[in-house]
């Protein structure tokens, strides 16, 4: 039996690890509900998904449309079994930077597409799980926030990015205050935090010979890791093995941490 056998997960975010861990988690059996502000590339993920795959654009940062995009995900499949945030943002172009440098606009902008979409999504999820009769063994969902390394082990050459690093902090301690709140519910919470990982948002950092030489050494288990890497680990966490952890913080960092 794979481990989202028959589970429905709903995943924000269309690209990069979004996309990674949409087609593992079909392959493991789910059906994947895809969300992201950008129509073309939600709608060419759930091609790729077929028959397992539905999507709906929305802005994350707008009640109403996290409203619509649960129920319909909810109309489509039932219930909600899983849920990965992934959709945010570098609000480097907007103005963040060192904090005596980040603009209004940039931190602003940063919290808000990064925090403030995951707790509007995790709030409409949450609603909506709490409704849900219990499988056999209890679980109501499994609920899974996309934090950073840079929330907990900052690097201040080339990362200091500190409206970023305010954001998934936030992420982190939200995760596991509701994770405490919702374990008797049968409500799983757990925050995944990855280093530098070969995304569309991470195309600055892989186009800097300086940055990749300096990451050689800082990730040396790869400089630049790949989507999938992130992908297990998030599969594995949504999924039936992971049925006893909670409130925990999943680093998947090819040795940031340790160098």
């Amino acid at each position: 039996m794979d481990t989202l056998d028959n589970k429905i997960c709903l995943i924000t975010g269309s690209t990069g690890i979004a996309e990674a861990t949409a087609l593992y988690a079909a392959e493991e059996g789910a059906k994947v509900f895809v969300t992201s502000r950008t129509e073309a590339n939600c709608r060419a993920l759930a091609e790729k998904l077929g028959e397992q795959g539905a999507y709906r654009a929305a802005d994350l940062t707008r009640r109403e449309q996290v409203a619509e995009t649960v129920r319909a995900c909810v109309e489509k499949w039932g219930r909600v079994d899983g849920l990965f945030n992934v959709a945010g943002i570098s609000g480097r172009r907007l103005g963040d930077g060192p904090l005596h440098e980040c603009t209004e606009e940039g931190w602003d902008a940063t919290l808000n597409a990064n925090a403030k979409s995951v707790f509007l999504v995790c709030r409409a999820v949450l609603q909506q799980m709490l409704t849900q009769k219990p499988r056999t063994d209890g679980a109501r969902g499994a609920i899974l926030n996309m934090a950073s390394v840079l929330a907990f082990a900052p690097e201040r050459k080339f990362f200091a990015s500190h409206a970023y690093a305010a954001s998934k902090g936030a992420i982190v301690a939200l995760s596991k205050a509701m994770a405490s709140y919702y374990a008797p519910h049968g409500i799983r919470v757990n925050a995944i935090a990855p280093a530098l990982v070969e995304t569309p948002m991470s195309k600055r950092a892989g186009e800097s010979a300086e940055i990749m030489a300096f990451m050689r050494d800082k990730q040396p288990l790869g400089a630049m890791m790949g989507a999938a890497d992130v992908a297990g680990m998030a599969v594995f966490l949504l999924g039936e093995r992971a049925r006893a952890i909670t409130g925990t913080v999943a680093t998947v960092d090819a040795g940031w941490c340790v160098s």
